[in-house]
């Protein structure tokens, strides 16, 4: 459109000019005024051109602007129903653990009184149970209590290791092994040989001295002499020295009542 009435006005000036030439001066100037008229209104149309092409960038600016922020506003109504949805999800959590935490405050009342007095019983099973390796079992039994009055651990953890505590007795009823250990009525250093619950034997390295425990007197008391190679070779099976065999031990038989 510019480039348009450029030409239009450069030709209406070479048309003015060659006029202005065959003309009296009178109309001369009539017609260079029109040629001034005629030039300020293509400068005006250019003017205006300009400022349509302006508003039009603008329009289309502010029309990509409110696209942007419709697309916003529905993404941001979406997030607030879901984050309200959560919130009150939230809330019901928070009422449950409140009941929870009422609930387990009845049980621990409940539980504890329950754990130690589990603990004694284990503590007597100890005591009264064949004498093998009970430093360590005397030491987890104390443990146990140590743990009872600490708050650093939750009602939950405290059963677990009760219970695990007796599933570690349980087991000792079902295996064989071979330790060794300071006897106690001697102070001398023997291995001892632990089947299951029902017998302990022992044996100094130099086979000199050979005995068990009697669970009748409960005394370590030596043995006949017959059992020196049969402790033996039961000490190399429990120690996987030897394949396992068939050796004859001292067995307690039932208590009389």
């Amino acid at each position: 459109m510019p480039d348009k009435l450029m030409r239009r006005t450069s030709g209406l000036l070479a048309s003015a000019m060659a006029t202005m030439l065959l003309l009296p001066s009178a109309q001369a100037e009539v017609l260079e005024s029109a040629v001034e008229v005629e030039t300020g209104i293509n400068q005006a149309a250019t003017t205006s051109q300009k400022r349509i092409t302006s508003l039009a960038q603008q329009t289309a600016d502010l029309l990509a602007e409110y696209r942007t922020v419709v697309r916003e506003t529905e993404s941001l109504k979406i997030y607030n129903d879901n984050l309200e949805k959560v919130v009150m999800d939230q809330r019901a959590e928070v009422v449950s653990i409140n009941q929870q935490l009422s609930g387990l405050e009845a049980t621990n009342r409940g539980v504890v009184p329950l754990m130690l007095e589990m603990i004694d019983t284990l503590d007597m099973i100890v005591e009264n149970d064949m004498p093998f390796r009970l430093e360590e079992r005397r030491a987890r039994v104390q443990r146990l209590r140590d743990m009872m009055d600490q708050a650093d651990v939750t009602a939950s953890e405290k059963y677990r290791r009760v219970m695990e505590a007796y599933q570690g007795e349980m087991e000792y009823g079902r295996t064989t092994e071979a330790y060794a250990e300071t006897l106690p009525s001697t102070g001398q250093t023997v291995d001892f040989l632990r089947v299951g619950r029902t017998l302990l034997v022992y044996q100094s390295s130099d086979q000199l001295t050979t005995g068990w425990f009697n669970p009748a007197t409960r005394q370590y008391e030596d043995l006949p002499d017959r059992y020196r190679l049969e402790v033996k070779q039961g000490l190399a099976i429990a120690k996987n020295e030897k394949a396992p065999n068939l050796v004859m031990l001292p067995v307690p038989g039932p208590e009389a009542e």
